[in-house]
C-alpha cells in the first residue's frame, strides 16, 4: 500500500469540514490539527510496515509448518518392506551395535512402539450365593 503523506490527512479533513460548512483558518487550532494528522499518518505508516513484516514472518513459519506436516504424513515409499528391516551394515568400520544405537541410521527411526490395549473394564457380576448345606 502507498504511504500516507502528512499533509494528505489535513487536506482531506479540511475538505470534509468545508463540505459541512466549517472552514479551517490559520490559527492555534489549525496548527494542532496539523500536528495530530501528522502523528496519525506516521502511526498508520509504521503500523502498516509492522503488519507487513509480521505477515511475511508468519507466512515463512506457516510454510515450514506445512513442510513438516507433509514430511510426517506423507505415505512411505512402496519399495520398502512393511516388516522390520535389518539394520544397515556400517561402512565406516563402526561396530554393528553402534550402528543400531544411532537413530539416524535405523530405517525405523520414525516408527512408534505399538499401542497397548487397555484392560477391559470389570463389570460387576451378580453375587454368587453359596449353596446351603444339608445337615
Amino acid at each position: 500500500m502507498n504511504k500516507i503523506e502528512k499533509d494528505e490527512l489535513v487536506q482531506h479533513l479540511s475538505g470534509f469540514l468545508k463540505g459541512k460548512g466549517i472552514e479551517l483558518q490559520a490559527g492555534s487550532y489549525t496548527k494542532r490539527i496539523q500536528q495530530g494528522c501528522s502523528i496519525l499518518a506516521d502511526t498508520i505508516n509504521m503500523s502498516r510496515e509492522g503488519i507487513e513484516k509480521a505477515k511475511t514472518e508468519l507466512d515463512t513459519k506457516m510454510d515450514q509448518l506445512r513442510q513438516v506436516i507433509h514430511e510426517k504424513t506423507a505415505p512411505k515409499p512402496s519399495g520398502t518392506p512393511a516388516g522390520p528391516a535389518e539394520a544397515p551394515k556400517p561402512s565406516d568400520g563402526a561396530s554393528p551395535s553402534e550402528a543400531s544405537s544411532n537413530p539416524k541410521s535405523s530405517p525405523n527411526n520414525d516408527r512408534q512402539p505399538p499401542k497397548r490395549k487397555k484392560p477391559a473394564a470389570k463389570t460387576p457380576s451378580k453375587p454368587v450365593s453359596k449353596p446351603k448345606s444339608k445337615r
